[in-house]
């Protein structure tokens, strides 16, 4: 008796092809869920710099007596160790800024109002305080 030594061991070209199609469909379901869970993430940490930059904005007129409309420095520098930061800390941006910088990021203009994302805008929304101002 002989044994057929010929043939040879391994997938097929068709049993390569499922696989790769089986792949691409499991890709196609889960990136729309990535990017969707990532914008959902990005706007909840934009919100949270703003509850933040709200309590920094209160804390700072009741340490220092400043009523309901007076100014407050753009630059961050009137709130920066309010922050938690220090004096020397970096402010925060919001995550979807490229430059990374609290001025592109967050609009802060007087005691009593609430602070707003610059960002707000286009594809990417829902940068927003609910405040009780």
């Amino acid at each position: 008796m002989q044994k057929n030594t010929n043939r040879r061991s391994g997938f097929t070209l068709v049993e390569i092809m499922i696989v790769v199609a089986i792949i691409g469909l499991l890709a196609a379901i889960a990136i729309p869920n990535f990017v969707r869970a990532r914008n959902s993430s990005q706007a909840n940490a934009c919100v949270n710099n703003l509850t933040k930059i709200d309590a920094a904005i209160s804390l700072m007129a009741l340490e220092t007596g400043a009523k309901s409309g007076d100014a407050l420095a753009g630059d961050g520098s009137t709130l920066q160790p309010y922050l938690g930061r220090g004096n020397s800390g970096v402010l925060p941006y919001c995550p979807i800024d490229t430059t990374r910088t609290w001025g592109n990021s967050y609009l802060v203009t007087t005691v009593g109002a609430a602070p707003t994302c610059k960002l707000n805008t286009g594809s990417i929304t829902n940068h927003a305080l609910v405040s009780n101002h």
